[in-house]
């Protein structure tokens, strides 16, 4: 294996030890305007209590992360929505260019975006699912976008929650993933709660069928085709919320894990041979350690506990814990949830959650914004509240973590209805921030400050035999006397697209001794004595076999 960089960025930063990372909303201050509309109204439409997600998406390429939000709709009166949005990044502020972009959408109620390259021409493209409808936009590369979904054959009907973009045959091109719902009519939606004024409450999904996922295979040329059946994922007894893609047993093909809501996950493994296995029962990962199915919403992979192997956590409903899956090996799961110390979790109602390097201190924390699915739940349990603060979780090793919301700043003491989150370094400046998509109110973005005051890597990819982004690469980096395996993946949360840039926390390493990456086409390439702080391109045409 011979070396391959091209040095991108560099930012200079200290080592000290200065007070913990805090964490302030910044919104307004970068110029992120963005308002979720969801119809709240009398007749409680299950659709206004979904909300809406979020997708980091560099649609310029010019480095610095963007945002798009997906925005809902006044559906009990009949009003199409308001509009997406997209904000280009300009140096750490914002700037509205959604009307030039054309993302706007055609009216829908959109939940989840998901960006991705599927036609590796090194522009992002964007998917919005929505209520019985969703949108593909083709990025033209000149700043604006194309509505292909006609064209490129990934219509269809179904209430869309979470989409996922990821290469799961190893072509080289892009698939995608795209998880539905219910089987829900908003002009006969049943009344639920009690027969009393202001007991209206939004419905249990157990009253609802539910209905199948959906993978649709990149054709190379622009056109996808369905194979759901032909692969074994068309699953009717699921009710999808979120996905996320990671190779949990390292044989090299990217498996799929979906969180259900009221119904066991699934845990899709990839043969290799263009077929899934639900392999749940066997993995241990369908039901809580209880042996009930949760109400499933976020989920994320990531080897959490340092021993090489990815694990698998979801959040769930408010008296359920979040759960923590850890990764045994051969494809055998363990509930660790209370061993880890994630008790704290089981009063609120978390969505959008990341395993994310937040203090770079080389191991992967936890953070999940929180807000209750039922606005009037006070009535039903004085214990519960509709709006809520949010969760971020140390990893302080041997396998522990332990809550640090109440000292982690002022975002942290912000009661709001979170939804859809996304981890992203929008300021370029080595440590992590957090955008959070809330229903029916302003958008949220935790500006991380002190994250930086250790060290770190940001690596971005470009593949040539492999996806243009190569998404799905194994990194392996060596610093401080422990090696670190993360995966380039932009895929989990709920209804959420994260930074497909790769963020590595290197603590007090002032440099990486050894960093391998092993590419979906299964060249590799090393490097050694990696200078910290810098953003690192990757090129695949300096990897070998």
């Amino acid at each position: 294996m011979r070396r391959g960089l091209i040095l991108a960025c560099v930012v200079t930063v200290g080592f000290s030890a200065e007070p913990r990372v805090q964490f302030n909303e910044v919104a307004a201050q970068v110029g992120l305007t963005f308002h979720h509309e969801n119809g709240a109204s009398k007749e409680k439409l299950m659709p206004e209590t979904f909300g809406s997600g979020v997708a980091v998406i560099d649609f310029d390429a010019d480095g610095w992360p963007d945002l798009f939000f997906a925005n809902g709709a006044d559906m009990a009166h009949g009003k199409p929505s308001p509009g997406n949005a997209l904000f280009r990044n300009v140096g750490g502020k914002f700037v509205d260019v959604t009307a030039k972009a054309g993302v706007a959408g055609n009216g829908m109620f959109a939940t989840g975006p998901a960006a991705g390259d599927y036609d590796n021409d090194g522009y992002p493209d964007l998917f919005v699912g929505g209520y019985n409808n969703r949108q593909l936009f083709h990025n033209n590369g000149d700043g604006t976008f194309t509505d292909v979904t006609a064209k490129a054959g990934v219509g269809g009907t179904g209430w869309v929650s979470s989409a996922a973009w990821f290469d799961y045959d190893r072509d080289g091109y892009l698939d995608l993933f795209v998880v539905r719902y219910l089987e829900y009519d908003i002009k006969n939606a049943p009344y639920c709660g009690y027969q009393q004024a202001g007991y209206r409450m939004y419905c249990d999904p157990q009253q609802f069928d539910g209905v199948p996922a959906q993978l649709f295979h990149n054709n190379h040329d622009g056109t996808f085709t369905d194979v759901s059946r032909k692969v074994g994922i068309a699953n009717r007894a699921g009710k999808g919320l979120g996905v996320v893609i990671g190779d949990v047993d390292l044989d090299g093909w990217p498996d799929i894990f979906v969180t259900n809501d009221g119904v066991r996950n699934f845990l899709y493994r990839n043969k290799g041979d263009g077929t899934f296995a639900d392999t749940t029962y066997s993995a241990g990962v369908g039901f809580d350690m209880n042996g009930k199915a949760m109400a499933g919403m976020g989920t994320e992979i990531a080897d959490y506990d340092g021993d090489g192997l990815p694990d698998i956590f979801l959040t769930a409903f408010s008296r359920e814990y979040n759960t923590l899956y850890r990764n045994l090996g051969k494809l055998n799961f363990e509930d660790v949830t209370l061993k880890a110390g994630l008790q704290s979790g089981f009063l609120t109602l978390a969505f959008g959650t990341k395993l994310f390097d937040y203090d770079n201190d080389g191991d992967l924390d936890i953070y999940c914004t929180n807000g209750h699915v039922t606005d009037n739940v006070e009535l039903y349990d004085p214990q519960l509240s509709y709006k809520q603060t949010d969760l971020l979780y140390e990893n302080v090793g041997g396998g522990k973590l332990v809550d640090v919301s109440a000292m982690s700043g002022p975002a942290f003491r912000i009661k709001h209805v979170g939804r859809g989150a996304a981890v992203v370094d929008f300021d370029n400046d080595g440590d992590l921030d957090i955008v959070i998509a809330d229903i029916g109110a302003r958008a949220l973005l935790f500006r991380n400050d002190g994250g930086n005051r250790n060290h770190w890597l940001m690596i971005s990819a470009r593949g040539r035999e492999s996806n243009r982004f190569g998404q799905g690469s194994k990194v392996r980096v060596t610093a401080g006397g422990r090696t670190m395996l993360r995966e380039i993946n932009a895929t989990g949360s709920y209804l959420t697209t994260s930074d497909i840039r790769l963020h590595i926390g290197l603590g007090a390493a002032r440099v990486a001794d050894r960093l391998v990456i092993e590419w979906p086409s299964g060249k590799k390439q090393a490097l050694e004595n990696v200078a910290a702080d810098q953003c690192l391109t990757l090129d695949e045409a300096n990897a070998v076999r």
